[in-house]
């Protein structure tokens, strides 16, 4: 069952950051075995809090705003509001931001298992489970949770039974549930996109710019007039290009898996017109438009270049970047200004091919429940909580008097957060609530602090994104899961170390044909295959 994994880390230096206080049972991993629960006895009562004689382990990210303040999520106003409502303690195990994926493939391949682990079961994209869920529960990780969700957690049953959609997108083609879900409300769909310096452009007399001509055009305006040493820059982590497809997108291809116009499963990266968009961005590096350090920006260094001065456009999220960054300027320099800039195309008016839509299943936040729980019941209840009417209280808005107040029914921040001095809007809400989790995601929480995040919701929704989005939640047959997994590790791994050479020159563009020939060879056609197929499946549940 211990999957293995080519780790270039230190085993003995992860081992330790990763699994420190990790000591909830035995740890070891076991096959899933549900139908042992369909008659399990349980002294817990249904209300909260609960009567529990045991803790719990989660593994999970601390939100980056939250490491400002504390250490652990347990710490937080909302991690100890979080232990009294529900009455279980519970031990966080946080891995470091940088080194997510190789830290949770190390735990998984360690035999060692905390009770309950949130990240991407999906094996969509490189920082998820290789071969989806249906892999992870035969590969004895986590539990197929049908009859766990249907005894111990009503909150979330309600709700699946409720949204026929949302039921259909949170389990496997043979009906297996395998998390408790992060649901996005519908307004949180779209919150990603470009950004450019709106003071940079008025004082250039420069519009925001919409086409690729128009973009290389502002970006040379910014390095020659601004100083802009980096004036497209956008993070690289882990092997994700953050600029997902902003700018890849004009060029009707994607940066991974997505819908053609036909309706069938692509691979991107091995389109003809993908060879444009790295011949685009090889020249920009050249030209020195687009960040020389690009491999190397981490959400930090972004910070500091946007801040700084050094970098006038990029893509990135809504709250956690545009907000926040016009948020910690507004006094500094009372005439810095992001806004929203339209995904670009190749031709004027053209509507963007894709862009960033998400779907109200959010796998990445989501939790599953490992067969090394001594009691899935208990994290079961644990868990149902966040989908419970307080509970859903806590995790949106926080503490009730302290971080809000309810008025005519609707909760309403307090100044302690949306008017405080020191800290933004986002440092705050990201201690007394939960940003991302498994939990609903309530309509009335806003966390948009000026006008322009606003507006630019609007201008990144004009897409056709929800046309030509691969679903993130597709799920393999065991023995396609398998196979994905070796073909995905495989194909990312030498995609993205192509996709740098190629765009800093130690590639010549000329070997394009060669890297597609590889990428071909390596089972990228049998990858699309074994998508469509679970596409195709996935249509008819």
């Amino acid at each position: 069952m211990v999957k293995r994994f080519k780790i270039g880390v230190s085993a003995v230096l992860l081992m330790s950051l990763v699994l420190a206080g990790c000591s909830q049972g035995d740890g070891k991993k076991t096959e899933a075995k549900p139908q042992e629960y369909n008659s399990a006895a349980s002294d817990l009562g249904t209300t909260y809090p609960l009567k529990a004689n045991k803790g719990i382990t989660s593994w999970e990210s601390l939100n980056n705003n939250a490491v400002t303040f504390f250490p652990n999520l347990a710490d937080t106003p909302f991690g100890k509001t979080l232990a009294e409502k529900t009455g279980v303690n519970v031990k966080y195990i946080h891995p470091n931001d940088q080194q997510t994926k190789e830290q949770f493939n190390l735990m998984i391949a360690s035999d060692e298992l905390p009770d309950t682990i949130e990240y991407d079961w999906t094996g969509r994209s490189a920082g998820s489970y290789p071969g989806g869920p249906q892999k992870a529960i035969k590969d004895g990780v986590i539990l197929e949770l049908n009859d766990i969700i249907d005894q111990y957690a009503p909150n979330l049953k309600k709700k699946l039974e409720a949204d026929k959609e949302l039921d259909k997108m949170v389990k496997t083609d043979s009906g297996k549930y395998y998390v408790f879900p992060m649901i996005r409300n519908p307004s949180g769909l779209v919150f990603r996109g470009p950004m450019i310096r709106k003071d940079w452009l008025d004082e250039l007399n420069l519009p925001v710019p919409t086409t690729i001509d128009e973009w290389a055009t502002t970006l040379k305006a910014f390095k020659e007039k601004k100083g802009a040493t980096a004036p497209l820059s956008v993070t690289y982590t882990g092997g994700n290009f953050e600029i997902r497809d902003a700018f890849i997108g004009a060029f009707h291809t994607s940066n991974n898996f997505y819908i053609d116009d036909e309706g069938k499963v692509r691979y991107g990266p091995v389109d003809p017109q993908y060879k444009d968009f790295l011949t685009l961005f090889r020249k920009w590096f050249a030209e020195g438009l687009f960040d020389k350090d690009f491999a190397l920006t981490d959400s930090k260094a972004l910070d500091n270049k946007i801040l700084t001065g050094q970098t006038g456009a990029t893509v990135n999220l809504l709250s956690g970047g545009m907000g926040k960054w016009m948020d910690a300027m507004k006094k500094q320099d009372p005439k810095f200004e992001l806004v929203g800039a339209p995904y670009p195309t190749l031709n004027k008016g053209e509507v963007p091919f894709t862009g960033q839509r998400d779907f109200k299943y959010n796998p990445g936040p989501s939790k599953a429940i490992t067969t090394a729980a001594k009691n899935p019941e208990l994290v079961a209840k644990w868990l149902d909580y966040a989908y419970s009417d307080e509970g859903a209280l806590l995790f949106n808005f926080g503490i009730e008097g302290e971080s809000y107040t309810m008025e005519n029914r609707t909760p309403e921040y307090t100044d302690l957060i949306k008017n405080n001095e020191k800290y933004s809007l986002q440092q705050m809400v990201s201690i007394y609530s939960k940003p991302n989790g498994p939990y609903e995601a309530d309509e009335r929480r806003n966390w948009n602090t000026f006008p322009q995040q606003d507006e630019a919701v609007k201008i990144w929704s004009n897409t056709e994104a929800e046309k030509h989005t691969l679903p993130a939640f597709l799920t393999p047959t065991d023995a396609e899961s398998k196979e994905l997994g070796k073909i995905l590790t495989d194909v990312t791994n030498y995609k993205e170390e192509m996709f740098v050479k190629f765009i800093v020159g130690k590639e010549p563009m000329e070997n394009f044909d060669q890297y597609v020939s590889q990428i071909k060879k390596l089972g990228i056609d049998r990858a699309v295959e074994i998508y469509q197929s679970a596409m195709d499946r996935y249509n008819k549940r």
